[in-house]
C-alpha cells in the first residue's frame, strides 16, 4: 500500500528532502531516511508504510501518559514500523527499530472501525514516532474526527513547521517525550540526535499555530539521563511559554534493549525532579512507572487536596464537579473532559 508523501521536496538530480520531522533527510533516488519507511522512487517521496499497521491495543489514556485530557477513556493505540530516533534504552524496539516493512494491510477507514468496534474514544499513534508515518496518521485522524473520536500522538517532537501544519489538520492532543531532560550530550549519545533544540521549536510551533493540547513527558535515566541543571532548564521553558498549567510527567527508566547494565531510576532521584518543577512554578507535577507514589495524584493548587486520586493507569478518586472544580475550594482543574462513565473497566485489549 505503497503511497506517495507529501512531506517532501523535490531536488536536483532526482533526489528529495523529507520534511516529516527535523532530519530533513536528503535521499538519493533509490534510497531510504533513517528511519526505514519513507523512500526516495523514481524522485517521488513514498511513504513505505502506509496502510501497515505493525500493532494495534486498547490502553486507558493515562497509559501515553495523558491525564488533563478525556480522563478515564479507552484509547486504540496503533504503530507502523520504524522510527527516526535510534534510542539505545527503547521499550518498542522490536517496532521502533525494526527496518523491514511488516504489518496489517488496513485504511485508514478499517483502523476507525476497529477503535469503535472495541468501543475505544480516541486513536492514539505511538510506540513509534509518529510523524514518520503523517501523511497514514492525518487520514486516519481525519476519518476518526468523522466518527466523533479524538487523536493522540505519543512523539518524542522532533518535528518540522511542515509537520505541525499537518497536525493541526487533524490532531487534538499530544504528548511530547522528552529524554534525559534534552541534556545535548545524552541526546546524541543515547538517542543519536546531535541537537534537541527542534524539539522546543516544536513545542512553540504548536503553542502558536495550533490549539493541540500538549501534556509534556520526560524519562528520566540514571547516571546518564538525570542531570538537575538540564531539567531545571526544561521546567522553565515550559514555565516561561506556557505557563504553570502545563502538565510534566518524569518517568522512571527501566532497562531495556541495549542498556540492560543500567538500574531502574532511583525513587529519590524522581522526588528531586518533582520538587525542581515545583519550585520552578509548574503546579501539575507527575511522577511515572511508580505505582502507589502519592506524587500520581493531581493535586488542587487552591487548597492542596487531592483532586484526582490515581493508581498506575487506573483513577481511584475524582473530587472535581461538573465544570472540574475542586469540591473542597472550587478552584478550575485545567483537565479537557469529564471522566468517562467506564473508568473503572478494565480498559486493556490486544487487537492487531
Amino acid at each position: 500500500m505503497n503511497k506517495e508523501a507529501i512531506l517532501y521536496e523535490k531536488l536536483p538530480d532526482n533526489r528529495v528532502r523529507c520534511t516529516a520531522c527535523a532530519r530533513y533527510c536528503e535521499i538519493k533516488d533509490g534510497q531510504i531516511g533513517l528511519c526505514g519507511v519513507r523512500g526516495n522512487e523514481g524522485g517521488k517521496l513514498d511513504l513505505y508504510v502506509y496502510g501497515k499497521v505493525i500493532t494495534g491495543n486498547v490502553d486507558p489514556i493515562e497509559k501515553k501518559p495523558v491525564i488533563h485530557y478525556m480522563p478515564g477513556t479507552r484509547i486504540f493505540s496503533i504503530a507502523t514500523t520504524g522510527c527516526n530516533w535510534l534510542c539505545k534504552y527503547c521499550q518498542n524496539y522490536d517496532i521502533s527499530q525494526r527496518r523491514k516493512i511488516e504489518g496489517q494491510d488496513l485504511t485508514p477507514s478499517q483502523v476507525v472501525q476497529m477503535a469503535l468496534d472495541n468501543n475505544s474514544q480516541g486513536i492514539a499513534y505511538t510506540y513509534n514516532q509518529p510523524s514518520i508515518f503523517m501523511e497514514f496518521a492525518r487520514d486516519c485522524g481525519v476519518e476518526a474526527h468523522k466518527k466523533g473520536l479524538f487523536n493522540i500522538f505519543v512523539s518524542n517532537g522532533y518535528d518540522t513547521p511542515q509537520s505541525v501544519a499537518m497536525m493541526n489538520e487533524f490532531l487534538d492532543c499530544i504528548t511530547v517525550d522528552f529524554k534525559g531532560s534534552a541534556e545535548p550530550e545524552f541526546t546524541r549519545k543515547y538517542i543519536g540526535v546531535p541537537d534537541p533544540k527542534p524539539i522546543f521549536d516544536t513545542l512553540i510551533e504548536i503553542k502558536n499555530k495550533t490549539k493541540i493540547h500538549v501534556e509534556i513527558t520526560d524519562l528520566i535515566v540514571p547516571q546518564v539521563g538525570d542531570s538537575l541543571e538540564h531539567a531545571k532548564k526544561l521546567c522553565k521553558f515550559l514555565y516561561d511559554n506556557f505557563g504553570p498549567e502545563m502538565p510534566i510527567h518524569f518517568l522512571r527508566f527501566h532497562p531495556d534493549y541495549k542498556m540492560m547494565e543500567f538500574p531502574p531510576t532511583p525513587i529519590q532521584t524522581l522526588e528531586k525532579h518533582y520538587d525542581i518543577a515545583k519550585k520552578e512554578g509548574l503546579e501539575y507535577v507527575y511522577l511515572g512507572n511508580v505505582p502507589g507514589h502519592k506524587y500520581e495524584h493531581t493535586y488542587c493548587p487552591g487548597c492542596g487536596g487531592i483532586a484526582v486520586g490515581r493508581y498506575g493507569f487506573d483513577i481511584v478518586s475524582w473530587n472535581l464537579d461538573e465544570s472540574n472544580k475542586c469540591k473542597t475550594c472550587g478552584h478550575k482543574i485545567p483537565i479537557t473532559g469529564q471522566l468517562d462513565k467506564n473508568y473503572k473497566k478494565s480498559r486493556f485489549q490486544f487487537v492487531v
